[in-house]
């Protein structure tokens, strides 16, 4: 089956991640779990999959990554108003940190 146009760059987005991802671990854990979202386990298993393996998993023709401003109410009260961009950039980091510490329902 020939890949087409779209499942090419579903696969490409998810290496970039997936490496991105890998890299962010091995630099600073801690501050890649927080823009990440991820958890200590799904660290764990991102950290420790060797290249064959990302590569294996990125050709998917499933996006891996997700959008993490998925509520609506957030991303209005982070982009409304005319604040400073490091205020703004601030607040969306106050956001996205209680909304991986909040547990899941």
């Amino acid at each position: 089956m020939v890949p087409t146009d779209m499942t090419k760059e579903i696969a490409d987005l998810n290496l970039t991640y997936m490496l991105l991802a890998q890299k962010l671990l091995r630099e600073d854990r801690a501050a890649a779990m927080l823009r990440l979202g991820i958890s200590a386990g799904m660290a764990d298993v991102l950290a420790g999959m060797s290249l064959a393996e990302t590569i294996r998993l990125a050709a998917s023709n499933f996006v891996l990554c997700a959008f993490r401003l998925d509520e609506l109410p957030i991303l209005q009260n982070v982009m409304q108003g005319e604040r400073q961009p490091s205020l703004q950039q601030a607040h969306l980091s106050i956001l996205l940190a209680g909304a991986q510490a909040a547990p899941a329902a």
